[in-house]
């Protein structure tokens, strides 16, 4: 459809209300740039949640799709087939681990971490079956299946989704006395992401990480991270633990590490994590399929040259420099972040972070608000500093108005 509000009145009226995107209808794009169906062009400052970090269309991507295209895109896990084992063993160099656990969204690599723990702690730790525990954090956002909805502090992800599934303990994120409290001998994991994406890109204090790490391996407990958002680049390192020196016992990713291109996702953890699993106990009939591997490894050969993590190291302080400048001028009232990625909080009478939001894309850039007054910025992290500080400057002249 050529007409953004025919193509949106048709989307309502034949698909279920679970977004609430904004009036714009992308046709194509390219790099950090967006075109609408009537040809007007949006810089890209949202990058999907991260699962754009290499940009719209990167060529490295879509050449390493298109050649799977012509072999071979589906075996299901009936069939080896001949990208599976690279895939496998780069990812588990990439993330220093022994296995790895494909699977396609990053809800279901929750979902699987989420098994693994409870898996290993009946079969290694010895917790009585039935009993495991997994520790969590508020405000977190992990994904929205019935049973990480039953661990969700969000209303609206949560509400009329029960019978909730037992098994979790909820603490405030960045509280380590709450955290060890929580801790029982029936505890199998922490589940925690480095940084809260949806929260609105909530920093932990400094030392949060390492004492997780430090408590969990006294406690004889899993630390795994979901870095499904802060991973891959996005935050300057590989990984957003990297920033506190530390090494989870289980990684969990998605988003980046399909490129854009095809979902992919993966648990990654050492053999006697990963270990527990035998034929037949888990599974996807598209997980680690030949078109995601492809597609996979080319993201891994990327992020090995290192280019990625310091572009949003250098990028990312220009950011976090420029927003900065804004706190106190009135218009917001914190700015939080790593990398090319930050979380701002508009002032009351600016508006709420859906109106700023708003009036940014009336303006050609596209960012995503949260929780009310919040609004997230993560380009991809090919975008240049030229089209950043444009976007920056459209969102001064937003706040200025």
């Amino acid at each position: 459809m050529s007409n953004t509000s025919d193509a949106i009145r048709s989307a309502e009226a034949h698909s279920a209300h679970n977004y609430h995107p904004l009036p714009v209808v992308v046709a194509s794009a390219e790099g950090a740039w967006m075109t609408d169906v009537e040809g007007r062009r949006y810089l890209d400052m949202l990058a999907g949640y991260s699962a754009l970090n290499f940009g719209h269309g990167n060529r490295r991507l879509l050449d390493a799709a298109k050649a799977q295209l012509e072999r071979v895109t589906l075996t299901s896990r009936a069939f080896h087939h001949d990208r599976f084992a690279d895939f496998c063993t780069q990812l588990a160099a990439l993330c220093g681990k022994d296995m790895v656990l494909p699977m396609n969204t990053g809800a279901e690599a929750v979902e699987t971490a989420v098994k693994t723990a409870r898996k290993w702690g009946y079969e290694v730790k010895g917790v009585p079956d039935g009993h495991a525990k997994i520790v969590v954090a508020a405000n977190n956002f992990h994904g929205r299946t019935t049973t990480i909805v039953s661990f969700s502090t969000d209303h609206e992800a949560r509400d009329h989704y029960g019978p909730y599934t037992p098994g979790f303990e909820i603490v405030p994120y960045g509280d380590l006395t709450a955290l060890e409290s929580a801790v029982t001998e029936n505890t199998v994991a922490v589940l925690l992401e480095p940084i809260q994406g949806e929260a609105g890109v909530l920093v932990p204090p400094p030392g949060y990480l390492a004492g997780v790490r430090e408590l969990t391996r006294r406690r004889n407990v899993l630390f795994m991270a979901d870095e499904i958002q802060s991973g891959l680049g996005r935050t300057g390192r590989t990984f957003a633990c990297e920033h506190e020196g530390v090494v989870p016992d289980v990684y969990v990713l998605g988003k980046a590490l399909g490129g854009g291109v095809v979902p992919v996702s993966a648990v990654v953890a050492d053999r006697d994590v990963l270990g527990v699993f035998k034929p037949g106990e888990h599974g996807s009939t598209f997980g680690g399929n030949p078109l995601a591997c492809a597609v996979g490894l080319e993201v891994i050969a990327m992020l090995r040259t290192g280019e990625y993590q310091q572009r949003a190291t250098e990028l990312g302080d220009h950011l976090h420099r420029e927003l900065g400048l804004l706190v106190g001028g009135g218009a917001v009232t914190a700015v939080r972040g790593r990398g090319l990625w930050a979380g701002v909080d508009i002032a009351p009478g600016h508006g709420t972070g859906r109106d700023v939001s708003e009036r940014l894309m009336e303006r050609g850039v596209l960012v995503k608000d949260t929780h009310g007054a919040t609004i997230r910025i993560a380009p991809p992290l090919v975008i240049s500093k030229e089209d950043l500080d444009w976007g920056l400057d459209q969102l001064r002249a937003v706040l200025d108005a």
